[in-house]
C-alpha cells in the first residue's frame, strides 16, 4: 500500500506546481517525453511547450481541486484517475472546468515522472 503513496504524491506535487506556476518543479515531475491532451481543445500540448506558457504567466492556474484519485499500479508504472474542479485564467479569458483525467506515471530511477495525461471536460 506504501507504493501506492509515490505516485499519488507526485501527481499532488503536479498540481501544486501548476497552481504556482512552479515550471522548475514541472520539469523535474514531467518525463522528457510528456504529452499532455488539454481538456479544453483537445489539443496536444508537449512538455516544453507546457513549461513555455506557465513561466510565460499566459497560462495562469488559480485552483486545482482533485476528487475521486484512484491509483493503480503495474510494476514501474502507474495510472492515476479522477476528477477534478480548476479555474484560472488564459491571457485574459477566464475558465473554469469540470473535468475527469487520466495520468500515466512511470518510475524512473526511484522518481515517479508524468508522461501522459488526458482530461475531458464534464458538461453539465
Amino acid at each position: 500500500m506504501h507504493d501506492q503513496l509515490d505516485p499519488l504524491a507526485a501527481e499532488q506535487q503536479f498540481f501544486r506546481s501548476l497552481i504556482g506556476g512552479d515550471v522548475g518543479a514541472l520539469d523535474r515531475i514531467l518525463g522528457d517525453d510528456f504529452l499532455l491532451i488539454d481538456v479544453m481543445t483537445g489539443s496536444e500540448v508537449k512538455k516544453p511547450d507546457l513549461l513555455a506558457v506557465l513561466g510565460s504567466g499566459q497560462l495562469k492556474f488559480e485552483a486545482i481541486q482533485p476528487v475521486e484519485s484512484q491509483v493503480r499500479l503495474y510494476g514501474t508504472t502507474a495510472v492515476i484517475t479522477g476528477r477534478t474542479q480548476m479555474s484560472g485564467r488564459f491571457g485574459e479569458a477566464v475558465f473554469t472546468a469540470s473535468s475527469r483525467y487520466t495520468h500515466v506515471f512511470v518510475k524512473e530511477q526511484s522518481q515517479w515522472r508524468l508522461v501522459s495525461a488526458q482530461g475531458t471536460q464534464i458538461v453539465n
